[in-house]
């Protein structure tokens, strides 16, 4: 057998030390060439950074130079564009001198800044509508004793009790008289509605009446709440008002003293050049410019003044509270976490008085002289009774008025007469139907009760938009985790134009109404609608806290140009620090067709200096860099100046000054650069 045949290249050939040497060297001079070109590429990438860099630092002084440069005579023309807040606040001014009675003392109290109002004033207007709802009350006292005097005459063929629903625009009165003591019949409920009582037998077999008045306003829960004893106004920026009125003044009077001074110079040099020949026109008008002219400085240091008092004002609103509200016990209400709504619903269980009897074709009736009066249950005492559960609880079914919407359950809380407070204990078996609008519960002891929800239940914001719809008209629209709002400001007015909950249209009473500022967000709030926080919120909502001069110099602005540019959330404002805000703006004027994918340019504001950014909404980082071929300027109204049209400006300079206070005024409200 033949042997096999070797395999060729099975065998490798050796290298030889020479080669091995060689090859080594190849390597390490092939290595020195890459590290000797990466060092020239690195030193040249470095020289062009640098250079690059020293353009940018070069470019970035230059504009800065130029901004300097030009920054007095833009916070002159933006001085001078914000004039009509002052002249906003001196027609408000003249509007409040005609209003009175209980919903317009309490709109006195609301609208009038804190520089407008004194102390006794104060005290005075509230002490007026606390006056006023005792005399209500008493009213309803009277009514319901006349109608109860005559129950038998208006007693049910059926039930052979009486029951009576009188309706009115603001209240609603059930009354239910127990003439029979039927001790089967314990189950009430007034016709062609769902509002009605469980009473145990006691009451059943008593001679007892059952009354539940439901104002639809409330008017037992205090102006405001009561801060805590220990809190005092330490806020900084009221002694930098204080202090800044006191300068003001103090310029104003010495201003009107060198007129003075300088109005008897000039009369004495008058006197004495009488012997001078003038022409009679000459004369007069000589006169007359000595008497005007001092006029109007005073004037324009009266705007002044005013000027900085409405802005301070303003940024008091924007303060936040430094300390939390005091401590509140388990079944007490922090109003200022919680909200009633609905109204209050005056439960009350009173003593039947004697009813009107026939007798020879007259009416007689005994008056009680203590007038109504009402049925203690429980009794203070019942030692007299057999056991502990002869007085249960009292189970209430009520309707939730119409015009409010909850975004949650509602809690029931009754009043407290004693604390001055809302409390939950003594209700339970809570149960709530939105989709029927009624609530029920049981009810240990009557008297005043409401309905509560949480205030801050739509904040923070989602997202929000101001556009304009037409001259000194803007569309306001706030996205929250419930609901989208739209909300028209026309001149010195607001309405609501439209809700969406769960992206549905919901129809609200509010809609198409035109009210003033104040009112509107009193109303709104009063229909479950708040959008409005105080300086107590950022306490139970996650903030994104702004300096509160930063973030008014960027309201006031925005609404100087809100008659021509839109401005819009960016998500990019939670990213920046405290001392800057970031939004979206661009140019849309009135009456123009909405774009499905608009152009927005990207504005950071820090109250003195505004810019275009180079990044948008779908960028993967933040960056502060400056937009390509763009600047910045000392002010907003400046820096979108650099890429309006000229129609956009001419709509600007048209605005009306109280269209501008009441957008203004909306935006302080809702906060959108800080809560959402």
């Amino acid at each position: 057998m033949a042997p096999k045949p070797k395999k060729a290249g099975s065998k490798k050939k050796k290298i030889t030390k020479a080669e091995r040497l060689k090859q080594l060297q190849e390597e390490e001079e092939r290595r020195q060439k890459e590290e000797e070109e990466a060092r020239v590429k690195y030193a040249k990438e470095e020289m062009e950074r640098l250079e690059k860099q020293r353009v940018e630092k070069e470019k970035w002084r230059k504009l800065e130079a130029k901004d300097l440069e030009r920054r007095n005579e833009e916070l002159e023309e933006l001085y001078l564009l914000e004039g009509c807040f002052p002249k906003a606040e001196k027609l408000k001014r003249d509007d409040r001198l005609l209003s009175q009675l209980i919903g317009k003392l309490k709109l006195i109290l609301l609208e009038t800044p804190p520089y407008d109002l004194q102390e006794k004033n104060i005290i005075q207007y509230q002490g007026s509508i606390l006056e006023l709802q005792e005399l209500l009350h008493l009213k309803f006292n009277m009514a319901t004793e006349l109608l109860l005097r005559q129950a038998s005459t208006l007693a049910d063929v059926d039930s052979g009790n009486m029951e009576k629903v009188i309706r009115d625009e603001n209240v609603t009165l059930y009354v239910w008289a127990n003439l029979k003591k039927n001790p089967r019949y314990k189950s009430v409920t007034f016709s062609e509605t769902q509002v009605g009582f469980e009473i145990p037998r006691i009451l059943a077999t008593s001679d007892i009446a059952l009354r539940l008045l439901h104002t639809h306003y409330d008017h037992v829960t205090p102006l405001g709440p009561a801060p805590a004893a220990s809190q005092e106004p330490t806020s900084t920026v009221t002694h930098l008002v204080k202090d800044e009125a006191k300068g003001i003044e103090a310029a104003v009077s010495k201003v009107l003293q060198e007129e003075s001074k300088q109005q008897e110079n000039e009369s004495n040099s008058v006197h004495e050049e009488e012997t001078k020949v003038e022409e009679p026109g000459d004369a007069e008008e000589q006169k007359n410019s000595v008497q005007e002219e001092p006029e109007v400085k005073q004037h324009d240091l009266e705007m002044k003044l005013l000027s900085e008092t409405v802005l301070a004002a303003q940024l008091l609103l924007l303060e936040n509270a430094q300390e939390k509200p005091r401590f509140f016990e388990d079944d007490e209400i922090d109003l200022c976490q919680f909200t009633t709504l609905g109204g209050v619903y005056h439960l009350d269980i009173l003593e039947l008085p004697p009813q009107y009897k026939s007798m020879k074709g007259w009416m007689i009736v005994e008056i009680l002289k203590e007038g109504l009066q009402k049925y203690v249950y429980p009794p203070e005492t019942t030692e007299d009774f057999e056991t502990e559960n002869a007085f249960p609880p009292i189970e209430v079914m009520l309707e939730v008025h119409e015009n409010v919407i909850f975004f949650e359950d509602p809690m029931v809380a009754r009043w407290d007469a004693e604390a001055k407070h809302w409390k939950t204990d003594g209700i339970s078996n809570v149960s709530h139907k939105s989709e029927e609008r009624l609530i029920t519960f049981s009810l240990e002891t009557f008297g005043p009760v409401t309905l509560i929800q949480d205030a801050h239940v739509n904040m923070p914001y989602q997202s929000w938009e101001l556009r304009p719809l037409d001259v000194n008209k803007v569309l306001l629209t706030v996205t929250t985790v419930f609901m989208e709002i739209q909300i028209q400001i026309k001149e010195n007015f607001c309405m609501l134009a439209s809700i969406k909950l769960n992206n549905k249209k919901h129809y609200s009473i509010l809609e198409e109404k035109w009210m003033t500022p104040i009112s509107f967000i009193l109303a709104l709030k009063e229909a479950g609608l708040n959008i409005f926080p105080t300086r107590h919120s950022h306490f139970y909502v996650a903030t994104n806290y702004k300096l509160p001069l930063v973030e008014i110099k960027a309201y006031r602005q925005m609404a100087l140009l809100s008659s021509a540019f839109a401005f819009g959330w960016s998500k990019w404002n939670a990213v920046c620090d405290s001392k800057k805000v970031v939004f979206q703006v661009r140019e849309y004027l009135p009456k123009e067709e909405p774009i499905q994918n608009p152009n927005w340019t990207l504005l950071m504001f820090s109250g003195d200096r505004a810019q275009s950014l180079r990044i948008n909404e779908n960028s993967e980082a933040f960056s502060e860099a400056l937009k390509e071929e763009t600047e910045f300027h000392s002010t907003l109204y400046h820096m979108v100046k650099d890429f309006a049209s000229k129609e956009a400006m001419r709509y600007i300079r048209c605005s009306n000054c109280q269209f501008i206070d009441s957008v203004c005024h909306m935006l302080l409200s809702t906060r959108l650069l800080s809560y959402s």
